[in-house]
């Protein structure tokens, strides 16, 4: 395995981990609340969504290069 599918692999995780902090705090009563109210989440849940399909994509594009590089 290469350095650069081993950063990939990382990055591919720590979004995913990312995503999952981003769900559960989508379901905290007063994210609900926000949500129904404003019809937005609020602004550390929306970090986590961005950030998580960041590393998500990032991670996935990192994996990909390092099989198609060798």
């Amino acid at each position: 395995m290469t350095q650069t599918n081993i950063i990939g692999l990382g990055v591919l995780v720590l979004g995913a981990v990312l995503l999952f902090f981003a769900w559960r705090a989508s379901q905290a009563p007063m994210d609900q609340m926000s949500e129904a109210l404003t019809g937005r989440f609020t602004n550390n849940t929306m970090w986590y969504l961005l950030s998580g399909i960041a590393g998500v994509v990032a991670g996935a594009g990192l994996l990909w290069r390092g099989y198609a590089k060798g």
